[in-house]
């Protein structure tokens, strides 16, 4: 009888332990949770991530194979309660950073996830190095959990795929192929000049194109810092030597333009400075035909007469010599 009472007592003590005691938990502030019952996640009604603004990001082919059930998710506080039926699954949502040339399947692969290779428009082989920020989307925990066995590896599989295709057709924006053709001081055929221009262009195309991450993978990419563009050892000097000798074209060029610009203007200038002395000339003689014009009208001939004795008067004075025409 002793021995029965034992075991009751045990198996109570067990059933409480099990399923009471070991039952509580909490969740950290940088976490988020999902409860499973009998290995099915709590979901929210029939809503799916398609119903969610995450979705928008998505093309139309993509909507139906990436429609995932919108779970019920625990946010940080507690103690809460489950049944040993029911599973926790606890996800941190706190900002990560990597290397966006590191691998998670093969850790050595792109000089051990230190320098990611990509290809140029102009066949040019080159090494990308910065950095990527993510973090697990709570929007979208389902993903993260249950529907991508890696989602870290699918993201970054995504995100160095995005990068190489836009690496291999980029052009520098705001200028055509004619501009480009027709540009004395472009250097033609060399699209890593235009990739070290144009880094925040890049970075921001990255981010737009990432942004269905989300509803994808259940990782949100916050942001993409690509900060070195580098062409292979050999090629360095090449290129270095074209750049300057390019630099040294611009620079003349831009001499020659501000020459002529100083000898536009000056010739201006000169220009205005003899109107002007034209124009003080002139005027004298634009009252001074006025003033008769009034003189005439007023005084008549005979005021004119005397206007033109006046004037011929104070002319002799200065003159040494006058020729006068005799008439018969």
């Amino acid at each position: 009888m002793d021995i029965v009472i034992g075991i009751i007592l045990g198996f109570a003590a067990w059933v409480l332990v099990r399923c009471v005691l070991a039952g509580f938990y909490t969740v950290d502030q940088n976490q988020r949770a999902v409860k499973t019952v009998f290995g099915r996640a709590q979901r929210v009604g029939n809503l799916t991530t398609l119903n969610d603004p995450i979705a928008e990001a998505l093309r139309d082919d993509e909507r139906e194979r990436y429609c995932f059930p919108q779970v019920r998710v625990i946010g940080p506080g507690g103690p809460y309660f489950k049944w040993p039926w029911e599973k926790v699954y606890k996800v941190s949502v706190a900002t990560e950073t990597a290397n966006m040339a590191f691998d998670p399947q093969s850790p050595h692969a792109n000089q051990d996830g230190t320098v990611l290779e990509a290809v140029t428009k102009d066949q040019l082989n080159t090494g990308l190095s910065g950095q990527i920020r993510f973090q697990a989307s709570e929007k979208n925990l389902y993903a993260y959990l249950f529907g991508v066995t890696n989602p870290i590896a699918h993201v970054m599989g995504y995100f160095v795929s995005v990068l190489r295709e836009r690496i291999a057709t980029f052009e520098a924006p705001g200028k055509s192929e004619a501009d480009a053709a027709s540009d004395a001081v472009s250097v033609e055929g060399i699209s890593i000049n235009d990739l070290r221009k144009n880094l925040r262009d890049l970075n921001e195309h990255m981010d737009q194109e990432c942004q269905c991450s989300q509803a994808r993978y259940g990782i949100r990419l916050d942001a993409s810092l690509i900060t070195g563009i580098d062409p292979p050892s050999e090629v360095e000097s090449a290129l270095a030597a074209i750049n300057t000798a390019h630099n040294q074209v611009s620079s003349d060029i831009s001499l020659a333009t501000a020459a002529a610009d100083q000898r536009i203007v000056e010739s201006r200038r000169a220009v205005e400075i003899e109107t002007l002395k034209a124009e003080a000339e002139v005027e004298p003689l634009r009252r001074l035909a006025a003033e008769l014009g009034e003189l005439k009208r007023n005084g008549g001939e005979a005021a004119m007469n005397a206007y033109l004795r006046n004037a011929k008067l104070a002319l002799y004075v200065q003159a040494n010599r006058v020729i006068t025409e005799v008439r018969p």
